[in-house]
């Protein structure tokens, strides 16, 4: 049986936590907020007091946590029970300078390492549907497979560790941008006096309609801004993208506004809601 150690249980690492649990691995979790984490006691998981505790005699180690330096910190933590060859699964969404950061800090312990950041938010992850952007050496395949198979609906193998965090830039500035640009058609017409939902009643069923664009018109009508992926992380993934693409001289004018209408939501107070919630950035008022 394989044996997992999952390093962070927040909005994403918890519901995967469970589905590992459930696929009948043996799985060991850690969060700094130890809290966090107890749940999935209930599923069969030990929670671990240390970084250290949760991985030692891991088979596979995965870290879902908030960015590059939360991820280094937890896997330094754990530096004095590492061993050379296990297999360390990094799918938290760093950014490329951090994905290269802790693809050496796999190296100076002898890990293997696979960088798999995943395409999908909460809900997703509570089903097992998660899409797996993974990249790394074709040797962690087999370990892998029954963690990657318990967490997600498909894995896409994209050759060398880094390709996975390229792609991942590339598909979560389409979700980011187009979250924006829902909230803006819906926030424009709230502002022209309409009622938003006519919005929504052109769109549906026509060539711009999609289940994206349904649940995120669905949040800000109704106003459910219960988290999936919230404005805070979002607005760090802006940042990300922006230095991908600065970093290869690509101009992203349509993420850049999108990160700018994130701040503002998180400074009216909307950090820890859905990214839906862009929408109060349209208006001077929260």
């Amino acid at each position: 049986m394989t044996s997992v150690a999952l390093l962070g249980t927040g909005l994403m690492g918890l519901p995967m936590g469970r589905n590992l649990a459930r696929a009948g691995l043996r799985v060991s979790v850690w969060n700094r907020t130890r809290d966090k984490a107890l749940p999935l006691e209930a599923d069969g998981a030990v929670v671990a007091h240390s970084p250290a505790e949760a991985v030692e005699g891991a088979d596979v180690i995965l870290t879902m946590l908030s960015d590059g330096d939360a991820v280094h910190d937890a896997v330094t933590a754990a530096a004095p029970v590492l061993r050379a060859g296990q297999v360390w699964a990094q799918m938290s969404t760093v950014g490329l300078a951090a994905t290269d950061r802790l693809a050496a800090l796999a190296d100076r312990h002898g890990l293997t390492y696979v960088d798999a950041p995943v395409q999908g938010t909460r809900q997703p992850a509570e089903q097992g549907k998660l899409v797996i952007l993974a990249s790394g050496p074709d040797t962690a395949q087999e370990a892998l497979e029954p963690v990657f198979g318990a967490l997600g609906q498909r894995t896409l193998w994209l050759g060398p560790a880094g390709a996975g965090t390229r792609l991942k830039m590339a598909t979560v500035s389409y979700g980011i941008s187009l979250t924006a640009v829902v909230a803006e058609s819906l926030s424009l017409a709230q502002g022209l006096g309409l009622d938003p939902d006519l919005v929504r009643q052109v769109v549906t069923g026509g060539p711009m309609d999609s289940a994206y664009f349904q649940a995120k018109a669905k949040a800000i009508l109704e106003g459910d801004f219960t988290p999936s992926f919230t404005v805070r992380n979002a607005e760090k993934d802006t940042r990300l993208i922006h230095e991908a693409g600065a970093a290869v001289g690509v101009r992203l004018d349509v993420v850049a506004a999108a990160g700018e209408r994130f701040r503002r939501a998180e400074a009216q107070g909307h950090g820890e809601e859905d990214m839906a919630a862009t929408y109060f950035a349209s208006f001077d008022k929260p």
